[in-house]
């Protein structure tokens, strides 16, 4: 160890400057090398080779290249203190030589000076080392020690409230503190930073990101480099990219399960059972990684295979949890391996670009049940950014649910479907064409259209009108009518001239659709239009109804009670007892007539008389049994106009 002759991987990592100011190495060796030895050398000889490759990556922005020369400048430092040489041999290699760098052939020409000076050759490349004893070129295998987790001089800046740090040159470190949605931006000291205390913290956090674990430089472009490094994703700029140099630190502040998360009954079983192609929208910083973390977590929990795609790898999850790194692979090695391994679920956080929004959807169309995590100011961005990028018929195939989170919380839900129908705010009946229709999840009502205008392709709020026409209102009431021969409490809402929902109780819900949805088509036909059933909610509909029921009787007997007296015209009817129904005709005059019902001197409702003056009224309902009642005891139905 007398010459030594350090190949770049031990020049980069710095062990030999630190090993030599101790005079000691003691480096954990190779299986057939058993000798622990203390390094005093007389000469540490650097190949030109190595100082090219460094400066090569230098010049192209890398923050390895910058480590290398440090390196080197300290062991220039260091040979004067402890009185040994360091000289630089062998030919500068070829440019094609260091494009070629990663296939070995640096490597070899490292080697071949070890050899020719009669040096030992010193690497923590396994693969360097196996290659130099097969040749027999003595050599030292160092490799890189797990050492513990020193404290960042990064962390200084951070406590238990601080989201991020922002450091750059010429001015003081800033930090967001508090928690999404409500931080604030404070400066943590009056002292500017300077350009050395930057770079010094830069290189720090890039020498433990090689020697750490749970730390790796996931990007690294000219100019700037990506590390994750524990629970911090930090960003480094540098000039020319950056008009400075500077550093931007991001962790996690809380970690929730989705049990931490309001959500109702209806968006659970959804998330647990039914929801594939879930996307987790908001703007920065507002808790989306956060939630997605979470929901990655409950999926783990349920023994399902779980696989995240990140860039950088930042969620902090268990490790039954797999985390892939699209920046170290591609699109198409990312789809092979999902798809070969089969996840369950697979986390895509932070989509950015269009490879990724395709790769999103052509793993959900192979089946893969996908969440991903998307920037966006409000819920239907999220589903505007696939627009363009995939086509619009497939889109419901890809996302069926939007969960926006905002502040932290969820803020709204939606769920994607696709119909043929005619877009709202048209009405001719030959406009009719495929419609992503986006609904609110917990409402069930229409938000947005998604369809194709001319060559574009719009998304077109849906607007409920505060006040509908006096046709729509006609055919509600009509409809309203139609229905009360088979239900009491009864809600309707007139879409279009094509499409209406009635909401009745639960349980008439089946016998309203039929046996395989006969019934329903049969109403379908004489009513000329689409009819969507629901349930009528208690409290919420049924509550509607209730209420006009009694402002109707209310204003009923305003109108028409005197003292004792019922004043109005009663009008004769004869009384039919037909299958299940009542039926009182009232005459042909008296067709398509509104009429009040009463037992007695009692209100009971208001109906419409059908197109041949027939009042219907089915025995089984409230209705009925009131006034089959009314009549076994002797009372006296009457109606009035």
């Amino acid at each position: 160890m007398e010459r030594i002759v350090p190949d770049t991987s031990v020049i980069i990592r710095a062990l030999l400057s630190h090993m030599t100011a101790k005079e000691e190495i003691k480096p954990a060796l190779l299986s057939h090398m058993t000798a622990k030895e203390e390094i005093k050398p007389e000469e540490i000889i650097i190949h030109e080779a190595s100082l090219a490759e460094l400066e090569h990556q230098a010049n192209e922005g890398k923050a390895i290249g910058f480590l290398g020369l440090d390196e080197i400048k300290k062991l220039r430092e260091l040979s004067k203190e402890k009185n040994f040489t360091l000289s630089f041999k062998g030919h500068r290699p070829r440019a094609a030589e260091i494009r070629h760098a990663s296939l070995g052939e640096i490597d070899a020409l490292i080697r071949q000076l070890a050899h020719d000076e009669d040096a030992t050759l010193v690497t923590s490349d396994k693969v360097q080392s196996e290659v130099a004893f097969a040749k027999g070129i003595k050599c030292q295998y160092f490799q890189v020690p797990e050492t513990q987790i020193k404290k960042l001089k990064l962390e200084k800046f951070f406590d238990e409230t601080t989201m991020s740090v922002h450091l750059r040159e010429n001015v003081p470190p800033y930090a967001k503190r508090g928690k999404p949605g409500e931080w604030e931006f404070r400066e943590l000291r009056k002292k500017l930073l300077s350009q050395e205390e930057i770079q010094e913290i830069s290189k720090e956090i890039i020498e433990e990101a090689k020697i750490r674990r749970d730390g790796f430089i996931e990007i690294e472009r000219f100019g700037s480099t990506i590390i994750q490094l524990g629970n911090f994703r930090i960003v480094i700029t540098r000039p020319p990219f950056s008009d400075g140099h500077e550093i931007t630190a991001v962790r996690p502040v809380k970690k929730l399960s989705l049990e931490d998360y309001e959500m109702s009954e209806k968006l659970k079983e959804r998330i647990g059972k039914q929801a594939e192609g879930i996307l987790v929208a908001g703007s920065p910083g507002m808790g989306k990684s956060t939630f997605a973390q979470a929901l990655a977590e409950n999926y783990a929990k349920q023994d399902k295979i779980v696989k995240t795609v990140e860039a950088p790898r930042d969620l902090v999850l268990p490790e039954s949890i797999t985390q892939y790194a699209i920046s170290h692979g591609d699109a198409q090695e990312i789809h092979d391996i999902l798809l070969l391994t089969r996840p369950d679920h697979t986390i895509f956080d932070e989509m950015r670009n269009t490879k990724d929004f395709q790769l999103f959807a052509d793993l959900r169309l192979a089946g893969v049940g996908m969440v991903g995590v998307v920037h966006a100011t409000n819920p239907i961005d999220a589903i505007q950014r696939f627009l363009g990028r995939v086509e619009m018929g497939v889109i419901p195939q890809i996302i069926d649910t939007v969960i926006f989170i905002k502040n932290g919380k969820i803020e709204k839900t939606l769920s994607v479907k696709m119909t043929v129908k005619v877009p709202a705010g048209m009405t001719e009946a030959d406009l009719s064409r495929p419609v992503v229709v986006v609904d609110d999840f917990e409402t069930g009502k229409a938000a947005y259209e998604i369809y194709s205008y001319g060559e574009q392709t719009v998304v077109v709020p849906v607007q409920e009108s505060s006040r509908k026409s006096g046709a729509l209102k006609h055919a509600e009431k009509g409809i309203k009518d139609f229905f009360r021969q088979y239900v009491d409490s009864i809600e309707v809402e007139v879409l279009n001239d094509n499409k209406c929902i009635v909401y009745v109780p639960e349980n008439e819900i089946a016998g309203i659709i039929g046996k395989q949805g006969k019934n329903i088509e049969r109403i379908e036909k004489e009513l000329g239009m689409g009819v969507d059933v629901r349930e009528l909610k208690h409290g919420h509909k049924e509550n509607k109804f209730n209420e006009k029921t009694e402002n109707r009787k209310e204003n009923s007997f305003n109108e028409k009670e005197h003292g004792n007296e019922i004043i109005g015209n009663e009008i004769k009817y004869s009384l039919h007892m037909k299958g299940n129904a009542m039926h009182f005709d009232l005459g042909m005059e008296n067709q398509n007539r509104e009429f009040d019902v009463y037992i007695g001197e009692n209100y009971l409702l208001t109906v419409q008389a059908g197109k041949t003056g027939v009042i219907k009224i089915k025995k089984k309902n409230n209705i009925g049994q009131a006034v089959m009642k009314a009549m076994n005891s002797g009372e006296e139905i009457r109606i009035l106009e």
